[in-house]
């Protein structure tokens, strides 16, 4: 639990639990003042293949896609609506989880922290505090800025399938992991590889099926995946996430109005927001090769799909699908556009590709 004085927001990649059972995964750090925005991923289920001592789930999100999205939509609007939520910000309807709804909130770091006190910890704990402890010795970082989130956080996770889902908090301290596992994959070292061979064949034909994406172009984005791979056979991923002192804007500060889908090619001229989500790539050079002719206006490119983070560094060239949206910035007084990738209205068919 909390001590007296360490309260904290919502963050990306946290979980709440509702009244009915249901896990709901926390998606960024800007939320509205009574509900959080998250995505339905585990139900109770008979039969589910995750467990707990009390009941079996399901996993709803089967895939990180939109249409599994949209499914998810689907089954809460029928029975339970409440946790669908019109934003007038955004100007969509979200998945959005009422503070009174809310059950129990669940912390990724707190957690971490329990695991690495216990004594009895299960096979899957101990790799996870394994991979910790030898990710913190390369990094510099402290474990305190480390988390669990996934079947682990809650509790549901199986030793024999399971994989382990890290956060890590702050802008710097991600940096540091950033460069740490980059040059452990370089070293070869022993501990941490890249997926290899039949792994990686598996990884982008998945992608490939899911995402409007040639086997090329996901092994291109693999090969930019700093913070997806394996520590001693099993799979692992890192997932940056911001703490409070770091957000320069809350929820409502700006509004969002579509002007229809549009295609494009630009350079990327900020990417120190790409480690996160949203994940914001700020451009230039901007040419519109579909849709509304706003070429100059287009100042970013986001996306709350993980798997296009760190995909571009300043310099690099990208191609994008997406929804164009009017920005108004009632903070800084200031309008323009910018494209999101991975909008429910673009149905799966959006992207970011390097050229």
């Amino acid at each position: 639990m909390q001590t007296q004085g360490s309260w904290r927001g919502f963050r990306d990649r946290d979980f709440v639990r509702t009244k009915e059972g249901f896990f709901f995964c926390v998606v960024g750090p800007y939320h509205p003042a009574d509900r959080v925005f998250a995505y339905v991923k585990y139900m109770p289920a008979h039969g589910g293949k995750w467990k707990d001592k009390r009941r079996s789930y399901k996993r709803v999100m089967r895939a990180y896609t939109i249409p599994d999205l949209l499914e998810t939509f689907n089954l809460l609007k029928t029975e339970y609506p409440q946790y669908l939520f019109y934003s007038e910000s955004y100007g969509i309807t979200m998945t959005a989880v009422p503070h009174n709804d809310i059950a129990q909130h669940y912390r990724p770091e707190e957690k971490l922290a329990e695991i690495l006190k216990a004594t009895g910890r299960d096979a899957l704990q101990a790799k996870l505090a394994d991979f910790v402890d030898f990710v913190s010795r390369k990094s510099r970082v402290a474990s305190s800025n480390f988390g669990v989130t996934g079947s682990i956080l809650l509790d549901i996770h199986d030793t024999k399938f399971s994989d382990m889902d890290v956060t890590i908090y702050g802008l710097q301290n991600s940096l540091k992991v950033k460069e740490a596992l980059t040059k452990a994959y370089a070293e070869r070292d022993l501990a941490v590889k890249r997926f290899e061979d039949a792994m990686l064949d598996d990884w982008c034909r998945k992608k490939a099926e899911h995402f409007p994406l040639s086997l090329e172009d996901a092994k291109r984005i693999y090969e930019r995946k700093w913070n997806l791979g394996v520590f001693e056979s099993v799979m692992f991923s890192v997932h940056p996430a911001h703490t409070e002192k770091e957000l320069t804007e809350r929820y409502g500060d700006k509004t969002f109005r579509s002007e229809g889908e549009v295609t494009l090619r630009a350079v990327v001229a900020n990417d120190s927001e790409s480690l996160f989500l949203p994940c914001v790539y700020g451009v230039r050079n901007v040419r519109v090769t579909k849709g509304k002719r706003v070429d100059a206006d287009i100042a970013e490119v986001v996306t709350y799909e993980s798997l296009y983070d760190s995909l571009a560094n300043v310099g690099k060239e990208i191609v994008v699908r997406g929804k164009l949206e009017h920005v108004l910035d009632k903070k800084n007084r200031r309008e323009y556009h910018r494209v999101l990738v991975g909008s429910p209205e673009g149905e799966g068919k959006e992207y970011i590709k390097l050229h």
